[in-house]
């Protein structure tokens, strides 16, 4: 494993596999690396020949400068972690590490909406936050020119806008969605959890047991009836708060009213834990197509 914090020097590695015909899987991570992240490590490394691991906070995508700032952040620990998998795998691991001056010389005035994908749920809750989230993610694809690039699916609408991205750019990346890894209890794994304390974390597994106790409750009632009970019955837990619960169609992430709007229905929920608060997404597919 490499660890680069030159853009440059990334790439001169990189020219070198390329020339010698090695494909290129991109991991790119805010860093506070978990589980989740390293079976997208240990996916990439199955599909190439080499794997480059984003360690980046990128400024751009928080609209909240205390969120920011409280971001979890240990590289160290990130190393460890990626070590880990590329000792389990016949492969080469590259670890891109930039500072925000490396990774942004210059302010990056970019522009990017894809309605209606990137205007609902998170889009709208978080303004700006997506057209950081394709700042940075276009500016990987630049730098590293991947084959496949990785995503998990607990940021499912996030894949959703860079897929329109990489439409829209014509990138030529494929991106590949890996499941949500969970806790034992069903807490989805992620970088915000280091921040939840003993008493919230005990708390949060509630989000995903609402969520997935209403797909048998679903099968015999309304759409509506269903939202309102997932939302009633995380609000009545001490510590919890609903920012949004959306039902929506899979593709277009418009909401629906019927369970018959749309053969793929997934449910997209954004939960504050706890004092701080700490703000935790989820999501539970109804129905698939």
């Amino acid at each position: 494993m490499e660890v680069y914090k030159k853009i440059v020097d990334l790439q001169n590695a990189l020219f070198l596999d390329r020339k010698a015909g090695r494909s290129v899987g991109l991991v790119p991570t805010m860093g506070a690396l978990h589980e989740g992240h390293a079976s997208l490590v240990r996916r990439s490394l199955k599909d190439n020949d080499v794997t480059v691991v984003s360690v980046f906070v990128n400024p751009t995508q928080f609209n909240d400068k205390n969120d920011l700032k409280n971001y979890p952040r240990d590289l160290d620990a990130d190393c460890r972690l990626i070590g880990s998998c590329e000792s389990e795998a016949a492969g080469t691991v590259y670890v891109l590490a930039p500072e925000v001056e490396e990774m942004y010389p210059t302010p990056d005035r970019r522009q990017f909406e894809y309605p209606p994908v990137s205007t609902v749920m998170e889009g709208a809750h978080r303004p700006g936050h997506f057209n950081g989230v394709c700042q940075v993610v276009s500016r990987l694809f630049y730098i590293v020119r991947p084959d496949r690039a990785y995503f998990g699916e607990k940021d499912w609408q996030q894949i959703a806008v860079v897929k329109a991205m990489v439409r829209h750019l014509d990138l030529g990346v494929e991106i590949v969605e890996c499941p949500i890894v969970r806790d034992a209890d069903g807490l989805a794994r992620s970088s915000r959890n280091t921040l939840l304390s003993a008493d919230e974390r005990a708390i949060a597994p509630h989000i995903y047991q609402a969520l997935k106790e209403s797909v048998s409750y679903a099968k015999s009632h309304s759409l509506k009836d269903t939202h309102d009970k997932v939302v009633a019955d995380i609000n009545a837990v001490e510590g919890l708060d609903v920012e949004y619960f959306a039902i929506v169609d899979g593709n277009t992430l418009q909401d629906i009213d019927n369970w018959d709007d749309s053969p793929y229905v997934v449910g997209c929920i954004t939960v504050y834990c706890g004092k701080t608060p700490i703000r935790l997404i989820d999501h539970i597919k109804y129905k698939e197509p």
